[in-house]
């Protein structure tokens, strides 16, 4: 199975303190008071690491540059119906959060629908040619947008997908999750 997640991803992120932040060197001083077990990071995902399926002909590829991702791979073959990219994450405590995403388009707008926990969002994902990229310029095309996700304590899913109704020429290359 495909995968993609943190840069401490294959790390053993099983933490025998129960959540507490993990066994980094401890300087003799007193801890800053941002160093807080509720403030541990929240989850990335980045194409080559771990967390993520791919289905219905969406495929890993590097092949346009300008990915970020590790080894420039990314999310590509989304454009057919029914192709899908699904993270499974998992976040410290309920409550809504910003998806942001970077993605690539031909010098066109796109749009995705957005599936959170099996539930199907209302409105499809914006992936619009924010960068301005000419007609045919997938080098150009790589951009960001984000859509607004409620999320529960624990394991999620996060899956975008191209739908009826979608226009999905597009590539997906990063997602990452911030306080919403």
């Amino acid at each position: 199975a495909l995968q993609f997640g943190d840069e401490d991803k294959g790390k053993d992120n099983a933490s025998p303190t129960g959540g507490q932040q993990s066994a980094a060197p401890q300087k003799s001083s007193s801890p800053a008071p941002s160093e807080k077990p509720s403030q541990a990071p929240l989850p990335k995902a980045d194409f080559a690491g771990s967390g993520m399926s791919l289905t219905g002909g969406a495929v890993l590829q590097n092949t346009v540059p300008g990915a970020k991702s590790e080894g420039g791979q990314y999310v590509g073959g989304l454009n057919a119906q029914g192709a899908a990219a699904t993270w499974s994450l998992d976040v410290p405590k309920a409550g809504k959060y910003k998806l942001k995403m970077t993605y690539g388009v031909p010098g066109k707008d796109a749009n995705t629908t957005l599936t959170i926990n099996g539930e199907a969002q209302t409105r499809p994902v914006n992936m619009a040619n924010f960068s301005k990229a000419a007609a045919g310029d997938w080098a150009k095309g790589w951009t960001n947008t984000y859509s607004l996700v409620e999320l529960k304590q624990g394991a999620n899913t996060i899956k975008i997908s191209c739908e009826a109704g979608n226009q999905c020429d597009v590539v997906l290359d990063q997602l990452w999750l911030e306080q919403g």
